[in-house]
């Protein structure tokens, strides 16, 4: 007789019962994931895969103060489940007080379903994406483009439990599709995504329709110099930007001085005014369409997130109102040690600032004061100085040249050096907000909404070969 695999649930009672700490929490995740992938008009592969992983947090009181040992494995069995937890707790007791070490979190209701089966995806995801997308492999093959690409789902449950008596579950769906279209003579290389929870809402021959008119703007080539040129950035851009300076939005690192949102001679940034546009920038779990767990999950301690606080609510929270910097990230320790208010960061973010206009509305209004430069994405985006949040990456799959609201050309790209926090400051357009996926950090943090930007003076410190 096959033995039963143990439900998360009862994982997370069995190593809660074996645990030997002075309180412990374990995170039980479930996953399973399925992807399709093309080139060339055609599918290549798909698949479906799943797995599970165990986090034990163990923490240790001594004389010194309260240490805490990580351990995460994936494929654990029951059998191999006291070995996990020994080891966590054997990693705590290795440990030398944790700094971020507070008492653990209680009161917060069990989560409905927390007994109940983990949610699954499937390949039926794909039930109406995959005809569509056949669809658009012929029709782009009739054209003379080439279609490549990749979509991808996955569905995670998280259990969350402690010795404190939390009992938390959150089900967590996760999809994009990705598509570059190129000239069947290699010409040409333009790129579209899109976010989705579960693919009924993504149209192939939409996107493909976009990529076809972007191929068209490719036919005439333009040469541009370095410099900083006046520039419309897509919500994708604007994405990648914004997350990579809401991750650095740490109270610590601010209050000691060492991020962009350190007041010089000391303390903090709050209260003061980053942006002329109205700029309200946000995180909520349950945003529509980007709904996120509406409770700290931490494998680890960084300064913006500490295992002490698994379990602690996240609500709403405006990080900057009305362009004014209103919250930084806290955790309960570095709140008590800043003297700002407690603020996890859930993982959504949304930008708005009051813009109406679509991006095509933008772009018609572009150009009619001298040329304007209209990206499509960023990649390779690295830090160059924490202090000003300096960022260096480059333009990717088509940058274009506006002329009196038309798309008269495409641009070389360029590697640009820009601060998400001098951007946001020199602003002086935004359109509508809407769902969009980073191109560089969305596999990593996929849930945002953004408007298109326009800045005056982009700086695009070279000129790149890239594609």
């Amino acid at each position: 007789m096959t033995k039963r695999q143990q439900q998360p649930h009862e994982i997370v009672e069995r190593a809660l019962a074996l645990s030997r700490a002075d309180s412990c929490t374990v995170i039980v995740g479930e996953r399973s994931t399925a992807g399709l992938r093309w080139a060339r008009n055609a599918p290549t592969t798909n698949g479906v895969t799943r797995g599970r992983t165990v986090t034990v947090i163990a923490a240790v009181d001594g004389g010194e103060g309260t240490a805490a040992g990580v351990v995460t494995r994936s494929g654990v069995t029951a059998d191999g489940l006291e070995e996990l937890v020994r080891a966590a707790e054997g990693a705590a007791r290795a440990a030398g007080p944790a700094e971020d070490a507070v008492p653990p979190v209680t009161g917060v209701p069990q989560s409905p379903g927390f007994t109940e089966e983990p949610d699954e995806t499937t390949a039926a995801v794909f039930d109406s994406f995959a005809p569509a997308l056949g669809e658009s492999f012929a029709r782009a093959r009739s054209a003379g483009r080439e279609l490549y690409g990749f979509a991808h789902h996955e569905s995670v449950t998280s259990y969350l439990g402690t010795s404190a008596g939390l009992r938390l579950r959150h089900d967590q769906p996760t999809g994009s599709a990705e598509l570059n279209a190129k000239g069947a003579d290699g010409t040409g290389s333009v790129w579209a995504a899109v976010p989705t929870r579960d693919f009924s809402d993504v149209d192939p021959l939409a996107l493909d329709a976009s990529l076809a008119e972007r191929l068209r703007w490719s036919r005439r080539r333009v040469e541009l110099p370095a410099g900083r040129h006046p520039t419309l950035l897509p919500p994708s851009a604007v994405a990648d930007l914004m997350v990579y300076q809401q991750t650095r939005a740490d109270a610590r690192g601010a209050a000691e001085g060492r991020t962009a949102f350190s007041r010089p001679g000391g303390g903090t940034r709050v209260g003061e005014k980053l942006a002329a546009l109205p700029v309200t920038l946000r995180t909520d779990p349950a945003a529509p369409g980007l709904e996120c767990a509406p409770f700290v999950l931490a494998g680890c301690s960084t300064d913006g997130i500490s295992v002490f606080d698994n379990g602690l609510p996240v609500g709403t929270t405006e990080w900057i109102r009305d362009g004014v910097l209103e919250r930084l990230i806290t955790t309960r320790h570095s709140a008590a040690l800043t003297g700002l208010p407690v603020a996890p960061y859930p993982d959504n973010l949304v930008l708005e600032a009051g813009g109406t206009r679509s991006l095509d509305e933008m772009i018609a209004a572009s150009g009619h004061d001298g040329p304007e430069l209209l990206l499509s994405s960023l990649w390779y985006i690295r830090e160059v100085d924490p202090a000003t949040l300096l960022v260096t990456g480059l333009t990717r799959d088509g940058v274009f040249l506006v002329r009196d609201g038309e798309v008269v050309g495409e641009v070389n790209n360029f590697r640009f050096n820009e601060s998400p926090v001098g951007l946001l400051s020199r602003a002086v357009e935004a359109g509508r907000a809407e769902r969009t996926l980073a191109r560089d950090i969305g596999k990593y943090f996929g849930r945002t909404a953004m408007p298109a930007l326009r800045i005056p003076d982009f700086n695009m410190s070279s000129v790149s070969k890239g594609v």
